[in-house]
């Protein structure tokens, strides 16, 4: 079995369009020890050595398919919120883009483990999956638009770099491969970049407590994202 790609030494950061002295620099530097985490969990691991059970991947499947459809909601609300045209036009699209991953990468995925579209859509969204997606849906419908932005960034960003770690690893099954190129792919990639050139030039406007308050929000984003991974890991269910 190999090992995962070594974490990142916390504090260091991600490159970011905004360079070294950007906000979202910061951001990632204050985020570095979960991204640590998420990279050293054996869920990845098993992405990457092909040892991972399908009946895991399969529970991943089933409920990122919930997910994405709340993810597509929350950024439908941020650009209702923001007042940029072009940044509406990016939350839309992503919004729209989130829909289609989750009809095109997920459907391949549910005919290749042998599941119905029914059978995904009944299956109950698990604990974490549902406190992920309303924690998404009520920052980015009831709080400021920028509250929007920091629930939506960890998933786009944390994906991009877990992408781009396991790509260097690489998968011996092409179902774990087809997972990894999308995410480590530069039509994706592009995407974050753009989100993160949004949030650096919101910044200066922010101050100091907006700073701090949109830096609680991501980083409750990123602990979300590895306790995703860590849901399907143990197989979460509801308990009563």
């Amino acid at each position: 079995m190999r090992a995962p790609s070594p974490a990142p030494t916390p504090g260091d950061p991600a490159p970011t369009p905004g360079g070294p002295d950007s906000f979202t620099a910061a951001l990632w530097a204050a985020a570095a020890p979960v991204q640590g985490r998420i990279l050293e969990h054996p869920f990845l691991a098993g992405l990457t050595d092909g040892s991972l059970p399908e009946d895991v991947f399969r529970t991943y499947v089933v409920q990122d398919s919930h997910y994405l459809k709340g993810f597509a909601r929350a950024l439908a609300l941020a650009a209702g919120r923001a007042t940029a045209d072009d940044e509406i036009v990016f939350l839309a699209t992503a919004g729209a883009e989130a829909i289609t991953v989750e009809h095109e990468l997920h459907a391949a995925f549910i005919a290749d483990l042998g599941l119905s579209a029914e059978e995904v859509a009944t299956t109950p969204r698990s604990p974490t999956t549902t406190a992920y997606v309303d924690f998404m849906l009520a920052h980015a419908a009831a709080g400021s638009s920028t509250d929007g932005l920091a629930a939506v960034l960890a998933c786009f960003w944390i994906y991009r770099e877990v992408g781009r770690a396991l790509l260097a690893e690489g998968s011996p099954d092409p179902r774990y491969q087809r997972w990894i190129d999308t995410y480590a792919g530069d039509e994706f990639s592009a995407q974050v970049d753009r989100l993160l050139e949004i949030v650096d030039a919101h910044a200066p406007a922010l101050g100091p407590d907006g700073r701090d308050r949109f830096a609680a929000i991501w980083l409750q984003g990123c602990r979300y994202e590895w306790r995703f991974w860590d849901a399907a890991w143990r197989g979460e269910t509801w308990p009563v």
